[in-house]
Parts: C-alpha cells; structure tokens; sequence
C-alpha cells in the first residue's frame, strides 16, 4: 500500500478535526448557567462549577474497566459511609437499579414489589421485564403516602404453584416524589421481607435529601437493605455518576454486568473527582435547598394554590386550578419573562443552583394569573370538580388545549 503524501494526510485530519465550542462560548456558559437558576423542571440540570473543575481535573487517569484509583476510592468512600462492603461507580441511576436488579435475581420465574409511582416500575422503560425478565408487582399505598408493610404483605407472591412468579426483591424508593418513607415502616418492612428470604433493594437516588432532613446517618437509611443506588448528578449536583452498593460477593457480579450493559468507562477519575467535590462541598447546600421548596409551597398556599405533594425535601407538585389557572398558562407566561423560568406542569424542584428571587418571581407570577382570573369574572366555585380515582398522579404535564 502506497504511504500518504503529507498533503493528502494533512487534508485528512482537517476533515476529522472537531470543534464543538462557539465563537461566544463563555457568553453561552453564563447564560445557561443564569437560565438553570430560573428552572424548575429538574435537578439534574445543574451544572460543575469552576471550583468543582479545578478539583476533578486533579483526579487519577486509569482505566476503570481495568483499574481506576480515583474511582476505586469514591466507591470504596460510598460503601463505607452506607455499611456496605463494596461499591461500584456507574453512569446513570437508571442503569444502576436494572444492574442490582439483575444481578440479584438468578433464574426466572420471579416478581419485584415497588410502589405504583416508583421509578423503577414507571421510568426505566420497562427494564426489569427487558433485562431480567422479572414480573413487576405495583403498589399504591393506601396512605397515599408511602408503602408500609401492611400494603406489601397481601401482594406477596409465593409458593410452587406453576402459575405464578414469586416475589424476589422488595425495591423502595427514598425520597419517592420529594417524600420521605419512614424509618420505622422502612425497617417493619426489611425484618418482614428478610425473614421470608425476600431482597431487599433501595432506589436511593435522593437519599442524600433524607439525611440531610432527618440527621439519619447513610448507614441507618442503607442497612435495610442488600443494595442501595445512590445518584451523584441529581441533589448532589455532580454531572455524571451513581455509586451501587452491596456484599463484596454482589458488586464483583454486578460490575460484569455493568459491562454486559455496556456501563464499562475509561477514564473515570474526572467524574469521580465531580463526585467527591459534590460529597463534600454540595451536600451542606441541602437545608438551603429544603428551605427553597418548602418557601415555594407556603407562597403558592397563601395565593390560594393547590398542593398535590407537599416540600418535605427538594420538590412539591401544585395545583394552579383552583385560582382558575391551567398549567399550560404558567408555562407560557413563565417563559415571557425578561428573564424566563422553566417550568413543565406540576413539577416544582428546587437544586443547589435554584435562585431564590426566580422563587418570589414565580409566586408573584401566580398571583398575576390569580387577580387577572377574578378580574375576568372566574369565581372559586367555578373550578372544575376534582375526580376520587384509586390512583393519584401528581406528576401532569402543561398541554394546551388544541
């Protein structure tokens, strides 16, 4: 094969070459930065700081699918403070719960417990029928809370019988919509389930926000169970990670299955370094972040709005209908501002990076739509009958009306 000429080369690499920053990129980063102030659609929207940057940037460079001492250390920091023997750093929470899921469930048939609104039964995309094969078994609890044994035990599945799947793993949820489970029904539900030979699992991808409500430490909130998920890009403002973690035994599974999944990274030492800046330094900002929502919620009541799930952490879901205002409304008026707020219906979640003034913005918003609403003749008793459905979902999103 004849070399390439330096020229023909050269002309290579200049149609390879790629530049993904704007001519105003540092403008745009500022920009963005002030619209995720104004923004409440998610947590996981936050951005790495400067301080955060400088610090990852000094993390190890290993391979993790190898060996990744930075990484190694973050998930070896995250089994310790949860009680666990072994961690393992993977990129989504939504990979980290179908990993513990799968690696915990050996042979079909079998069945998983979760809440009715749990994530991992209604945002996963169906993963624990796609990957494991297992039957899921939702529960609306009847405080319209959160599960307690009393809901759990009824819905067990056990015994030879050739028609059904047993029930292998218990998966809560903590927070679950902002919510706190508590402690007690928490372990009533691990004893119970644990003394029929049932796994316990735990979707801790907010349970940062409990600790930081209850004073719990990790380790009380994770020994219920065999494994816990615990999301770094979410409350804690890292922008890539979750850390699963177990027995020893369980993690050296789950992380082939990380690789099965495709979950196997390179050079991980900059995510782990977000991670432990985001440990150290962002989960003192979450009483402040606490304190944001639960403003929110005392200024929408005060207009007279609904509450659909009340601020005991960093979200609540509102009702605009009985000021006579629909969702899709708020979020075209909301985004008319000199300085938009991002909203997407019933949602309000407050994060480390949320403005307070686009919080009185908001409020002061509502209060607008509420007098404009009277002014036009709408009167309370006009408000539109509520529906008593077995299931409430708080989670609407602004549609207008065609």
């Amino acid at each position: 094969m004849p070399s390439l000429t330096d020229v023909r080369f050269a002309e290579l690499a200049q149609d390879i070459a790629c530049d993904v920053h704007s001519k105003t990129q540092d403008d745009d980063n500022i920009l963005k930065v002030q619209e995720i102030s104004r923004a409440f659609v998610s947590d996981t929207i936050t951005v790495p700081t400067k301080e955060m940057n400088a610090y990852a940037l000094r993390a190890s460079l290993g391979d993790d699918v190898y060996f990744e001492p930075s990484t190694a250390l973050l998930e070896t920091h995250v089994a310790k403070i949860t009680g666990k023997e072994a961690g393992l750093f993977l990129p989504t929470g939504t990979m980290s719960n179908q990993v513990a899921l799968r690696t915990h469930l050996q042979q079909p048939p079998y069945s998983i417990i979760t809440d009715a609104r749990a994530h991992i039964y209604r945002m996963e995309a169906g993963g624990a029928a796609f990957h494991s094969g297992a039957n899921s078994i939702p529960i609306i609890p009847a405080n319209e809370h959160h599960l307690t044994w009393e809901d759990i035990e009824p819905r067990i599945v056990s015994g030879t019988d050739v028609h059904v799947a047993p029930t292998h793993i218990i998966a809560l949820e903590n927070t679950l919509n902002g919510t706190i489970i508590p402690q007690d029904d928490v372990t009533e539900i691990s004893k119970n389930a644990r003394s029929r030979g049932i796994i316990m699992h735990l979707d801790g991808a907010r349970i940062w926000h409990v600790a930081a409500e209850t004073g719990l430490s990790m380790k009380e909130l994770c020994d219920p169970f065999e494994s816990v998920s615990l999301c770094l890009s979410k409350g804690l403002g890292a922008p890539i990670g979750t850390v699963l973690v177990g027995s020893t035994p369980f993690i050296s599974k789950a992380r082939w299955f990380r690789k099965l999944f495709g979950g196997g990274m390179r050079q991980t030492g900059y995510m782990a370094g977000c991670a432990a800046y985001a440990l150290t330094y962002n989960f003192p900002m979450l009483p402040r972040v606490h304190a944001l929502a639960k403003r929110m919620q005392q200024g929408l009541e005060q207009l007279g709005v609904g509450i659909l799930s009340p601020a005991e952490t960093c979200m609540l879901f509102y009702d605009p209908s009985p000021i006579g205002v629909e969702y899709w409304e708020v979020v075209e008026r909301a985004a008319q501002f000199p300085d938009p707020i991002k909203l997407n219906g019933s949602r309000l979640l407050m994060h480390i990076q949320t403005s307070p003034q686009a919080i009185e913005d908001f409020l002061e918003l509502l209060r607008t739509l509420k007098e404009e609403k009277a002014a036009a003749g709408w009167k309370p008793e006009n408000a539109p009958p509520k529906k008593k459905t077995l299931f409430r979902d708080v989670y609407v999103k602004a549609v207008r009306p065609a």
